[in-house]
C-alpha cells in the first residue's frame, strides 16, 4: 500500500463515498453550446454514468483510505452534436495533490484536450477493457479510452511525486493505450502525425528514456521540496529550485518538447509564491529559470518575484 500523506483536503467541493479506489472524481458533462433539439437527458445521463465509471472502478492494484484518493476533475465540454449520435468536445483535466502538513493542494495535471469525438447512445454500457481496448465501435470506445489514458496519466504523475519513478506502471498502462487506440480518420489526439500537443506526445515524454529528468524533477519537486516547506522553508525551496533546473537541462537536451509547458500549466501562483521571500540570489536564479521555461508567465515572475 502507497504511503499517503494523512491529511484530508478538500478540493473543487468532491465528496467521497467509495473506499479503496484511488480517484474521488466529478465528472460534468456541459452541453451548453449543443442546439436545443437535442434531448438534454442524454448529457445528464452521460454524466452520471461516468462519475460511476471513474470513481467505483479499480484501477491499479493498491488499496487506497478514504483520505488518500486523488481528487480530479474531468470536464467534458460539448462543442456539437453530429448525425448519428456523434459529440464533439473539448476535454479539461484536473488532479490535485496534497502538501505535507497543511491544507494546500498542488496541482498535478491541469490541460485542455481539444480533439475528443464519441459516439453516446443514451443508456448504453460505458465500459473499458485495458485488454481490450477498441471495441466494435471505436467512436464508442474513443470515450472511454481517453478517460482512461488521463486516469493514468494522473496515477503515474501522483506516483512520481511520492516516490522516484514512482508512475512508471501507470505510463506504460497509457503507452498500451495509445498503441492500441481506436482508428478512424476524425478521431485525433493519439497519433503523432495529429499535432505536437496531443496524447501520443504526452505519453511519448513521460515513457521515452530521453526525458527521463521530468521524473526525477516531479520527485523532487513535491517530495524533496513542497513537502518540507512548513519545516524547512529554506531547503524546501533549494529543492525545488533543483528541480527546476533539471528542466532547464531537459529543455536544452530536447527542445520544444510537450512536458515541460504540461509542467507548468496551472502552477504559475504557486511558483510565484514560493520564490518571493527568496534571498537575492537565489530568487535571481529563479526568476531566470522561470522566465525562460516558462515563457507565457513570463511578465507575472517578474511582476511577482522582486
Amino acid at each position: 500500500m502507497r504511503k499517503y500523506l494523512c491529511i484530508m483536503v478538500f478540493f473543487w467541493g468532491v465528496s467521497s463515498s467509495v473506499i479503496a479506489q484511488e480517484l474521488q472524481a466529478k465528472v460534468v458533462v456541459n452541453a451548453s453550446q449543443v442546439n436545443t433539439k437535442v434531448d438534454r437527458k442524454v448529457f445528464l445521463t452521460l454524466q452520471n454514468a461516468l462519475n460511476t465509471f471513474v470513481n467505483n472502478r479499480k484501477w491499479s492494484k493498491d488499496s487506497y483510505q478514504p483520505n488518500e484518493r486523488i481528487i480530479c476533475n474531468f470536464l467534458i465540454n460539448i462543442s456539437e452534436a453530429l448525425d448519428a449520435n456523434i459529440y464533439r468536445a473539448t476535454l479539461t483535466v484536473q488532479a490535485a495533490r496534497p502538501v505535507y502538513n497543511t491544507s494546500y493542494s498542488s496541482p498535478l495535471i491541469n490541460y485542455l484536450d481539444e480533439t475528443l469525438l464519441f459516439r453516446y447512445v443514451e443508456f448504453q454500457q460505458v465500459e473499458f477493457n485495458e485488454n481490450r481496448v477498441v471495441g466494435n465501435d471505436p467512436l464508442v470506445s474513443n470515450l472511454t479510452a481517453v478517460i482512461a489514458f488521463y486516469v493514468n496519466i494522473i496515477l503515474g504523475l501522483d506516483g512520481d511525486s511520492f516516490s522516484l519513478k514512482g508512475g512508471d506502471p501507470f505510463y506504460v498502462k497509457a503507452q498500451n493505450i495509445v498503441n492500441n487506440s481506436p482508428e478512424s480518420r476524425d478521431i485525433l489526439g493519439w497519433r503523432a502525425f495529429d499535432g505536437q500537443r496531443n496524447r501520443y506526445w504526452l505519453m511519448e515524454n513521460l515513457t521515452s528514456s530521453r526525458y527521463t529528468l521530468i521524473h526525477d524533477a516531479l520527485y523532487g519537486y513535491f517530495r524533496l521540496g513542497l513537502d518540507h516547506f512548513y519545516e524547512k522553508e529554506a531547503e524546501a525551496r533549494k529543492a525545488v529550485l533543483a528541480a527546476l533546473q533539471q528542466i532547464s537541462t531537459l529543455n536544452g537536451e530536447v527542445p520544444n518538447s510537450m512536458i515541460v509547458p504540461f509542467f507548468f500549466q496551472g502552477r504559475t501562483a504557486e511558483l510565484s509564491r514560493m520564490f518571493r521571500k527568496s534571498p537575492p540570489d537565489e530568487k535571481a536564479v529563479a526568476l531566470e529559470l522561470l522566465t525562460r521555461l516558462d515563457i507565457t508567465n513570463a511578465n507575472t515572475y517578474k511582476q511577482e518575484i522582486k
